[in-house]
């Protein structure tokens, strides 16, 4: 009895070492004389004691690292990248677990390898691209990360979920006439605006003068219009009034010559009433009176005329 005991513990403890747990978020993979055997989801697992053991845990959870590294431009102007990388399994099936736990010997290898990939390939990229260019690259530049390491990352069993750029920056020489360059091309757009904005000022003021000196134009045509009209029909009302003062004048037998001598002084005291310290001279002799009365009374016989 005392023998049997001990053996039955030993028993025990034997069965009781083929027992074992698996974490959430972790895959175990067992082995067999260094054969792969298969693999063990979370939770309470068994496995042959003595023979069988597991091999490695693999973490089915997304994982990250931080990236610096540095690149040059087809016009040799050098890059340097700030990036994060965020990765995981690609699935839980048991092929893939197989590449994540045979591919590489730990997961120090693994990360060399991956980070050098991607450094590679975005260096190819940046080699064929100005530095002009990178800064406004950065999409595209993840997406062909993307298109050349996820066949890769998939024979290693992992995919890449999101590679995040942080940073671009270059060197401080090329930083300082990038901010040069900027500075002049904002110059240069503000004075573009400033010269635009006269243009269109100066295009508006010409406009309006030339509506102005259109309105102005029409306006003294209306009215020397208006004011020849005016001047005709005075001369109208003028020769209609002579020509009955003169009708008049001749049924009472009267010479015309008064009526017009009548005229010929109204004119003279109109011109002294409203005059606005201009000087007229007029020829006041007799021989000039009476030609002045010669002038008028044939305009008068010509409107009489006219008027029959």
């Amino acid at each position: 009895m005392e023998v049997t005991i001990p053996i039955l513990i030993a028993i025990a403890a034997i069965l009781f070492s083929g027992i074992f747990t698996v974490q959430q978020g972790s895959i175990a993979v067992v082995t067999m004389f260094g054969k792969y055997r298969r693999v063990h989801r979370p939770g309470l697992n068994f496995k042959i004691p003595l023979l069988e053991r597991i091999f490695r845990r693999i973490s089915i959870q997304n994982r990250s690292v931080e990236l610096q590294f540095q690149a040059i431009t087809l016009d040799q102007a050098n890059v340097n990248f700030k990036a994060m990388l965020l990765y995981a399994v690609f699935n839980q099936d048991e092929e893939s677990i197989k590449n994540v736990a045979f591919k590489f010997v730990d997961d120090r290898s693994l990360m060399q390898a991956l980070i050098r990939t991607i450094e590679g390939s975005i260096r190819a990229f940046v080699a064929t691209k100005k530095q002009s260019e990178i800064l406004g690259l950065r999409s595209e530049i993840i997406l062909h990360v993307k298109e050349q390491i996820d066949v890769q990352l998939e024979s290693w069993g992992y995919h890449l979920i999101d590679l995040q750029i942080n940073d671009i920056s270059f060197d401080e020489e090329i930083m300082k006439s990038m901010a040069r360059v900027v500075s002049s091309n904002n110059l240069k757009a503000a004075a573009e605006n400033e010269g635009q904005a006269l243009l269109i000022t100066k295009t508006k003021a010409a406009e309006a003068e030339g509506n102005a000196i259109k309105i102005s134009a029409e306006a003294e045509k209306q009215a020397a219009q208006l004011r020849g009209q005016g001047v005709a029909l005075f001369r109208e009302e003028v020769a209609r009034g002579m020509a009955s003062a003169a009708k008049e004048m001749e049924d009472a037998k009267l010479d015309a010559s008064f009526i017009l001598f009548s005229m010929w002084t109204e004119s003279i005291k109109h011109f002294a009433e409203n005059g606005k310290g201009n000087t007229i001279f007029l020829d006041g002799s007799i021989d000039k009176m009476q030609r002045s009365m010669q002038e008028l009374m044939s305009i008068t016989e010509n409107s009489s005329n006219a008027n029959k």
